[in-house]
């Protein structure tokens, strides 16, 4: 049994009264999300680096030099770095905790599944693992498997949070997300991918009812960004609507995460959503149907520290560029957090220093559209 307990609203708030207190945090650092937690405008991404022991160890400060900086919010995939990403950031909340630095019920940790992960090292053999480390064992079937990485079963779902659970160390996750869904898009028809999406959605809502996690949803890369009537198109009232009927009215698809940035704007700047019959942008949808928005990519994997625009620097202020980038995420009138990758504590303490100021103000973010 891992870490009992989980993100909590007094947890939360108890922390981000410490940062702002400390004078680590601004106040408005700190967002209401998900049913009144204090959750951190900046989060800590852990996708990229490869998998051995050194980013390891840098992923391990990282994550501490993070809590300490004023950042709760840390979010994985089971196949990041084939589970090493999952299993640092558990190894870290240990320490962090039996060390009296911070408590289970202050931070949000978040995982996805749905990608078939390796085990510490990509196999030299990628079937034969699949065989002997799924289809063997009748966890999965083969004809289960899209685009041969991929695959969302309730049998393989249950068995992916359990998993993540092991190497996190937790007996309760806060959000776990259904990992590009729309991947199987590319070998289903819509009307089998919705009734995949019910039969995973009723499983997440049985997990929660266990206690193994709080809340659920879905991450994405371009299923949200992409317009109606394309092929990998997802529609957030669709799969909203998909959740009552599994969950109720009280039911926990409560958090969405997909790529946002100055490069690529689309969850703001495009209509690709439609609620009540009109298109609205995919952070009026989330408003409206009371879904906490993650953004991921914040900086584009470094591609914005660097380089950007003078009108675009002069409106964000002071700082690095890729402070600036990261104050444009935070700042989008809807966004609730934005995940950076950060595995070096230097780039943890310099792209925290933002949380010591607020956010733009909506007319001073609306400037950067004229």
């Amino acid at each position: 049994m891992g870490i009992e307990g989980y993100a909590t609203v007094e947890g939360t708030r108890r922390y981000r009264d410490r940062m702002v207190a400390a004078g680590t945090a601004h106040e408005e650092h700190f967002r209401g999300g998900l049913g009144g937690l204090a959750l951190s405008s900046i989060g800590l991404g852990t996708y990229l680096g490869g998998h051995d022991a050194r980013t390891d160890s840098l992923y391990l400060e990282a994550v501490k030099q993070a809590v300490a900086a004023g950042c709760n919010v840390f979010d994985s995939a089971i196949n990041y770095r084939c589970q090493r990403s999952e299993r640092v950031i558990g190894q870290a909340l240990s320490e962090l905790v039996r060390d009296g630095v911070v408590r289970r019920d202050e931070v949000l940790i978040a995982t996805k599944g749905g990608f078939i992960p390796y085990d510490g090292a990509p196999p030299r053999d990628t079937y034969a693992y699949l065989q002997q480390t799924f289809v063997m064992p009748g966890i999965i079937k083969t004809t289960d498997v899209v685009a041969d990485c991929h695959c969302m079963t309730p049998a393989y779902l249950r068995h992916q949070l359990d998993a993540s659970l092991t190497n996190l160390g937790l007996a309760c996750l806060d959000v776990y997300y259904l990992h590009n869904p729309e991947t199987q898009l590319d070998a289903v028809s819509r009307d089998e991918f919705m009734t995949r999406v019910r039969a995973a959605f009723e499983t997440l809502e049985q997990a929660v009812a266990e206690g193994k996690l709080r809340c659920y949803g879905t991450a994405t890369w371009n299923g949200y960004r992409s317009r109606p009537g394309s092929g990998g198109h997802l529609s957030l009232e669709a799969l909203v609507n998909v959740a009552k009927d599994m969950g109720g009215k009280d039911h926990h698809f409560k958090v969405i995460q997909l790529p946002y940035n100055l490069g690529m704007p689309e969850a703001l700047t495009q209509q690709t959503q439609t609620l009540n019959g009109s298109a609205v942008s995919l952070l009026e949808a989330a408003k409206v149907l009371d879904v906490y928005v993650m953004s991921s990519a914040s900086i584009l994997q470094g591609q914005l520290s660097r380089g950007l625009p003078s009108g675009v620097t002069e409106v964000l202020g002071d700082g690095t560029d890729a402070q600036r980038s990261i104050q444009f995420v935070r700042s989008t009138p809807g966004m609730g957090t934005a995940l950076v990758g950060m595995k070096q504590a230097a780039h943890v303490r310099d792209n925290l220093a933002v949380a010591r100021r607020a956010p733009l103000t909506p007319g001073q973010f609306t400037t950067l559209f004229k």
